[in-house]
């Protein structure tokens, strides 16, 4: 099964809020949202971390530009 992207996991995540904001869900029910939208939050992180891995910064240093790895 394809994994979701970091969009389509922020949509679901913004769903999820928008459920809760209402207050129309019971307790249970809420609980079950918030519990999935701790897990997508957790998924997008990690697909943040990934990204930041492979960032590169490029420097131009005497009109030469250089490629060096992200250094957080």
């Amino acid at each position: 099964m394809k994994q979701a992207s970091f969009e389509e996991n922020i949509e679901q995540l913004e769903n999820i809020v928008t459920e809760l904001e209402k207050g129309e869900l019971n307790l249970e029910d809420s609980m079950k949202k918030f519990e999935t939208g701790i897990t997508i939050s957790k998924k997008c992180n990690k697909i943040l971390d990934e990204a930041e891995k492979k960032i590169t910064i490029l420097l131009n240093q005497d009109g030469d530009v250089e490629e060096e790895d992200f250094k957080a």
